[in-house]
């Protein structure tokens, strides 16, 4: 499953663990991405959304 949000583009971005005693390491910071049945320009389709444009009202369910 594709790991970026259809409707916002919104994809994992690179980041750092830093503990008490400031040891990094590196970590990834991955949208919340669902496969849903959505209707775009009348047509139903299945499309791979992050839940914060669901919530948002940014796309309409089928």
């Amino acid at each position: 499953m594709s790991k970026v949000c259809e409707i916002c583009g919104k994809a994992p971005v690179a980041g750092r663990n830093v503990s008490h005693s400031h040891r990094v390491t590196n970590r990834m910071f991955r949208p919340n991405i669902q496969k849903i049945t959505i209707k775009k320009d009348g047509r139903v389709r299945k499309a791979n959304v992050c839940t914060q444009c669901m919530k948002s009202g940014k796309v309409e369910r089928a």
